[in-house]
Parts: structure tokens; sequence; C-alpha cells
């Protein structure tokens, strides 16, 4: 059962096995050592946001296509799809500003994406320009206190247990309020659109980008 869970090392299993690649030949093409691809498939190490980026490039890919499943094991649409996750399992996305945890990355073309978000930015100074994206989207505060910041209304301050929805196409950023070294939540964005996934990767590379450039 363990293969089946939503790890990159289970996806990029999938991939050479697809493929037909062996460890060393899927090295040569994405320039990461076989030791380190090794103890990735075996959920003993996963990849920061760039080697995820320069391994999607490496090999023609789209990054949302390392967190997918094929066309071939999606299938046809149905309504009894189920994907069980968890946070040590996740792909990690770090951030200059959050740490994103995707949930149930094996399945393709959701409508919702679910994500554990650790949040350390304290200011909005740090967090830089307001988000803005299709869809809609809904956190819970898990443990500590967060500030949301919002482009239509005043600032808001959320505690653990409380919780908040909102137009994604708002521009929005959270942040850890003050006293809070850490905050963390449960988000749920959602969108008519079935490129997300795209979407909020590329909103990780902008920000990263430009957190590298204020450096």
């Amino acid at each position: 059962m363990s293969a089946d869970r939503p790890t990159l090392g289970t996806l990029l299993k999938g991939l050479r096995a697809r493929e037909g690649w062996t460890l060393k030949q899927m090295s040569a093409k994405s320039g990461i050592p076989v030791s380190t691809l090794s103890k990735i498939e075996h959920d003993r190490l996963t990849l920061s946001y760039d080697k995820l980026q320069s391994l999607a490039q490496r090999l023609g890919m789209r990054m949302s296509d390392l967190f997918a499943e094929t066309e071939a094991e999606a299938g046809p649409a149905v309504t009894a799809r189920r994907s069980l996750g968890d946070v040590e399992r996740a792909v990690r996305v770090e951030t200059p500003n959050y740490d994103y945890y995707y949930l149930c990355t094996e399945l393709r073309r959701k409508r919702m994406i679910p994500v554990v978000t650790k949040i350390r930015a304290r200011s909005a100074e740090q967090f830089g320009d307001l988000v803005r994206h299709s869809g809609e989207e809904f956190i819970y505060v898990l443990s500590g206190s967060v500030v949301v910041q919002t482009e239509f209304y005043d600032p808001v301050t959320l505690s653990a247990g409380q919780s908040l929805y909102i137009d994604s196409s708002m521009g929005h950023a959270y942040l850890a309020a003050e006293g809070c070294d850490e905050a963390e939540v449960l988000g749920v964005m959602s969108s008519p659109e079935e490129n997300l996934m795209d979407a909020m990767l590329t909103l990780h590379d902008r920000h990263r980008a430009e957190a590298k450039d204020a450096a």
C-alpha cells in the first residue's frame, strides 16, 4: 500500500518505471546523483524547490507533472476518487515566506488543492506584493496566530481554531502575528480551472525570485 501514497519518491519511481530508465540513466538525465535518487525513491530524502524545478526542466516536464499520476493511471473521470495523505509524506515546497506541504498530490485534475502551510513572514514588507490567483480559498489555523491582509478589508487576526474563506483573486497575504515565530494553517484552494497547481507553483517561483533580488 505504501507505494500508492502521494510521495515524491513514489512519483519519481513511477516516472522512471514508465520511461524504462535505470537509476543511473535517470541520474544522467536529471543531474542528480544515483545515491540521492535512491534516497528520494525510498522517502528518506526530499528536494528543495530549486532542485525540483531543475529536475522538471532537465526531464522536459512541468513542475506539476512531478506531482501527479500519468493520464493512463488517472483513467476516466469518476465520482469515487479518494486519496489518503499526511504531512510526513506530503510534497514540500519551501519559499522565503512559507513552507508548503501539498497533500493528495497523486490525483490529477483536482478542483481543490489541500495544503498545510507553515507561515514565517511577519510583515508586509517581508512578504512583498499581495498574492492573487483564480478561485477561492479556505484556511483553518492549526497553531499560532495569523494576520490576514486583504486588498479590500482591514487586517484580521486569526487564532488556532478560527478560519477564513476568501475570494483568491482579491490580493491577500498571510503573516505570522506579533509574538508568533511560526503559524501553521490548513488551506484548501479551489478553482474552476484545472491548472491551479501550475498557477501556485508559478507564484512560488516568483516569490523566490523576488526574495533573491531583494537580497
